[in-house]
């Protein structure tokens, strides 16, 4: 199983790898380190998007670890580059806190096209598979698309589905749908909700009485809030996310087609800005293509 999750793993970052390995493959390392590989790597990782501040950040430990190491061989570079990107990243890695009562509940946020909907489907998926019984909450009742999506994942998955008429108040439905949950023994809930930037202060405040609902019914147990960010947009979705910040806690983060983009690296500075959890990310369109993030597996990808 591990070795098949590795595999789609490299394949899913293909693009991204492609951007480093034949950047880095155009510069010639087998010279002495200089200023003038240091600002050739710099170029690579502007290209693969991993942003100006974490660039900066990665230059300036190349620099130190390689004087302070007594590198000469500029091959050296790219493990000591290996090493810094897992520090980074290994402090996103993160776990869903599922609480110790049934039921669970993950409330899941982002823009419409971001692969919200899909994610809910797909850790549906997954959780059916464990033997967990899911309830899924169509809690975007502002696109009826919205809602006859989440059904085909529900058949799909496995899942029960809890839904109310296009137009209806979101927390209905989320009210429904815990309390259904509750009181049929249920071990969780995922919740899909709308996701319309341009009408942000109605959607914080949808958001916000999402949350309060939740909470009056399951006071003790917490709530798993995951914002689903496009990973085709690279850096951008970093706004993307202050938005939601702003709206509700954010514990975690899903970083969805990773498969379909070169700017894998953008997961670099989301780490470092946002400072919240990266969970799970997306590498491909299959069912299985949703994977706990796992920093070390991901940087060796890059590079294998």
């Amino acid at each position: 199983m591990f070795k098949s999750m590795l595999d789609r793993l490299k394949t899913g970052l293909e693009k991204t790898k492609k951007q480093f390995v034949e950047s880095f493959n155009s510069i010639s390392f087998g010279r002495k380190i200089d200023e003038e590989l240091f600002e050739d790597i710099e170029m690579v990782l502007l290209k693969a998007d991993v942003g100006l501040q974490a660039t900066e950040e990665i230059l300036d430990f190349l620099r130190k670890e390689s004087k302070r190491r007594k590198l000469k061989d500029g091959q050296q570079l790219k493990e000591l580059l290996k090493e810094k990107l897992y520090e980074i990243l290994k402090n996103c890695e993160g776990r869903l806190n599922l609480g110790d009562e049934k039921p669970a509940v993950i409330l899941f946020l982002g823009i419409n096209g971001s692969g919200k909907t899909t994610t809910v489907g797909k850790l549906a998926y997954q959780f059916s598979k464990e033997g967990k019984s899911v309830v899924l909450a169509a809690a975007d009742t502002f696109r009826a698309a919205a809602i006859d999506q989440l059904e085909v994942w529900a058949e799909r998955s496995g899942a029960r589905i809890v839904k109310h008429s296009p137009g209806s108040d979101p927390a209905a439905v989320v009210y429904d749908a815990v309390n259904s949950a509750k009181s049929r023994g249920d071990d969780l809930v995922l919740i899909d909700t709308a996701g319309r930037l341009h009408t942000k202060e109605h959607l914080i405040k949808e958001l916000q009485k999402i949350k309060r609902t939740i909470q009056k019914l399951m006071p003790n147990q917490p709530v798993e809030t995951i914002l689903v960010l496009d990973g085709t947009i690279g850096q951008n979705s970093i706004n993307q996310a202050k938005v939601f910040k702003q709206a509700t806690d954010v514990t975690g983060i899903v970083i969805t087609k990773l498969d379909g983009t070169a700017k894998g690296g953008a997961i670099i500075p989301i780490c470092k800005e946002l400072k919240i959890p990266i969970k799970f990310i997306g590498v491909g369109e299959g069912i299985e293509d949703l994977q706990p993030f796992d920093a070390k597996a991901f940087v060796n990808a890059l590079f294998d």
